[in-house]
């Protein structure tokens, strides 16, 4: 499935900028000509920074290219504390929303100026939402936290059901759809709408839910579902995906790591790698076939290559589900990926017959693909056997200031 939030990214230009922590140096003193020293700052005491992941069954036992992740939300300011597994790790959108089942924890509730309930709406590639209440929780992942983070809670008890504006004839996120029990949304911005939203003419991202029924409504940039890492006392810049190699047959799980930070800790130096920034929606070139798609992009969420159409590719859509391609043998393709900033790189994929590889019982693929509309939709296949960086907007790290995906 596709998990990017089309209107998550909407409008990350304009979002709140996030400064990098200060590398290691020294902590001698140093006098200026006033005769004054000043106090150094202090280096942040290195923290876990890495969170383990994994791509296997799932809950459900039937996911395929999901990757998943261990998440620990806290009522805000205290120990009362849930760890949640099976969290989809998704660089295509912003925040963490949980399905209210998955949350024992009774956590605060956002409300409007008119002290009327806050309600979010994601939209999806694959025509779903999420929808449900914004909540404030303490955030651990690895060794560290994100405090009073506004998140949503996902077909909370009690709340609402999801206006036309969000549904717009979507289906609704539910475990079963999602083979998960939440989004970590990890991806280029600060917060899930940013600027747009704080305006009267935004989108419909935001709603009020007084007993009348849910309206759109505003949300200022701190209201809104955010963005964990950005939020971290440290190595809030940005992060590192690293996944193995697979077979080509697949595999029957992988395991990898997410690393927070770029290049403020030893374990995630920008390193041996590309730098490709991105425009105000996260994306970037990707030239195929002759054609140049600008709405391109990298995404944790997405389970395949999706790209163009079964008669523009040239090969045939599975019988038993059209959202995959089924050639009849393996077909190598190459690509060229371009930033903004006028990087460019070859790289190279395969489409090999996805009804076969599910029969194969494995769940890690790096060579599945479907159609797609638009842009060209780089998933969780690109993501195997090479470090992906992911660097959030307005950010400064070692290889320039975000946004902008590096492999």
């Amino acid at each position: 499935m596709r998990w990017r939030a089309w209107q998550a990214l909407a409008a990350f230009a304009g979002g709140i900028v996030l400064l990098a922590m200060s590398g290691c140096g020294s902590s001698s003193s140093v006098s200026t000509s006033s005769g004054v020293t000043p106090t150094p700052t202090p280096t942040p005491t290195p923290v876990n920074n890495t969170l383990p992941v994994s791509v296997n069954a799932g809950p459900n036992n039937n996911n395929v290219n999901e990757l998943l992740a261990s998440v620990t939300i806290c009522v805000p300011g205290t120990s009362t504390c849930q760890t949640i597994s099976n969290v989809l790790v998704d660089t295509g959108s912003v925040g963490l929303r949980l399905l209210g089942s998955a949350v024992t924890l009774s956590l605060p509730t956002a409300t409007t100026s008119s002290a009327s309930p806050l309600g979010n709406c994601a939209t999806f590639a694959s025509n779903s939402y999420a929808w449900g209440p914004v909540a404030t929780a303490d955030i651990q992942l690895a060794g560290e936290t994100a405090s009073s983070v506004p998140i949503q809670i996902i077909n909370a008890s009690g709340f609402p059901a999801a206006p036309e504006a969000c549904s717009q004839g979507g289906s609704n996120t539910d475990e079963a759809t999602l083979g998960a029990t939440g989004i970590l949304g990890v991806g280029l911005s600060a917060q899930d709408c940013g600027s747009a939203c704080t305006v009267s003419t935004g989108p419909a991202v935001y709603f009020s839910c007084p007993n009348s029924g849910c309206v759109p409504t505003t949300a200022t940039l701190q209201q809104q579902v955010q963005n964990p890492v950005a939020l971290f006392a440290q190595d809030n810049n940005g992060l590192v995906i690293t996944l193995p190699a697979l077979d080509a047959s697949g595999d029957p799980s992988a395991s990898g790591s997410l690393v927070f930070g770029i290049g403020t800790q030893t374990d995630n130096a920008l390193s041996a790698v590309q730098v490709y920034t991105t425009d105000a929606q996260g994306n970037f070139l990707v030239t195929f076939n002759g054609q140049t798609y600008s709405n391109s992009f990298l995404d944790t969420g997405s389970n395949g290559f999706f790209l163009l159409n079964a008669n523009t590719l040239g090969v045939p859509t599975c019988s038993v589900n059209t959202s995959f391609y089924c050639p009849a043998s393996t077909i190598n393709y190459t690509a060229v990926t371009t930033g903004t900033n006028g990087v460019a790189n070859t790289i190279a994929f395969s489409l090999a017959n996805a009804n076969a590889l599910f029969n194969t019982g494995n769940t890690a693929f790096n060579d599945i693909g479907g159609p797609n509309v638009g842009g060209i939709d780089l998933g969780l296949p690109f993501f195997f056997g090479r470090p992906v960086y992911v660097a959030i907007e307005g950010a400064s790290t070692s290889g320039g200031t975000g946004p902008y995906w590096a492999y």
